[in-house]
């Protein structure tokens, strides 16, 4: 995913209303600008942190840049817009770059499906194999500063374990289920379920996977001008 042009870079004020952050730029004036990101973002808003944003040309946005990247005092990147997640994972299995989800001849997203009322992010077909069902979800919450150790949720999810319980049923359904981590923090270099934050959500997950749900984990580089997936990182049970 390249930037074009380049992110414009500026320093966080606050984030609030959610969607809403303010930015000083370098000129010294400020703007408010779009966050799309509900979640807690532990670790990711601090007040004077480096931001990078990026500008729409739709007419209609009241509010035309979006927050894309921050950088912490420690030095890390991170992508905090959401939906970036599903773009790079799309990207990346049609350049090839999950090993694990190569050869499949059709890439469908945002697929209804389930008992509970559920869009898949990504569905993949081929004749020669069973459906296969992948759920996105973005890694952005690091332990220790020098841990290396990230952690999904960053907050209690019941949409995600409705996730997790959607696909534990197609994987006893006979179909190949899987969840994405993506990485979108330079510092994460292992993933494990945040037990100590959703353990509902912990839990769902270790029975998934021993019914079959496939957990991968793969690291985006990130920078003001382009963005991918490059690599495989652990998932490591607790």
């Amino acid at each position: 995913m390249h930037f074009d042009p380049p992110l414009k870079k500026a320093i966080l004020e606050k984030r609030y209303k959610r969607f809403l952050a303010d930015i000083t730029l370098p000129d010294g004036s400020t703007r408010t600008i779009h966050c799309a990101n509900t979640g807690a973002m532990t670790g990711c808003a601090d007040p004077g942190n480096p931001v990078w944003y990026s500008t729409s040309d739709n007419p209609k946005r009241k509010y035309p840049n979006s927050w894309e990247l921050t950088e912490t005092q420690a030095g890390h990147r991170i992508c905090i817009n959401t939906a970036r997640a599903n773009q790079l994972a799309v990207e990346a299995i049609k350049n090839n770059v999950i090993e694990e989800l190569r050869g499949y001849t059709q890439i469908r997203t945002e697929v209804k499906y389930g008992d509970e009322n559920s869009r898949i992010d990504v569905l993949l077909q081929s004749e020669d194999r069973p459906k296969c069902y992948i759920e996105v979800k973005s890694v952005t919450l690091l332990g220790d500063v020098n841990s290396g150790q990230g952690y999904f949720p960053d907050a209690v999810t019941l949409r995600g374990q409705k996730h997790l319980r959607e696909l534990t049923k197609m994987a006893n359904n006979g179909y190949r289920a899987v969840l994405l981590f993506t990485v979108l923090h330079s510092g994460i270099e292992k993933v494990s379920a945040a037990h100590h934050i959703d353990a509902s959500y912990s839990e769902l997950l270790n029975r998934a996977h021993e019914q079959g749900v496939e957990i991968l984990c793969y690291k985006a580089q990130l920078s003001d001008s382009e963005m991918k997936l490059v690599h495989s990182v652990d998932f490591v049970t607790n």
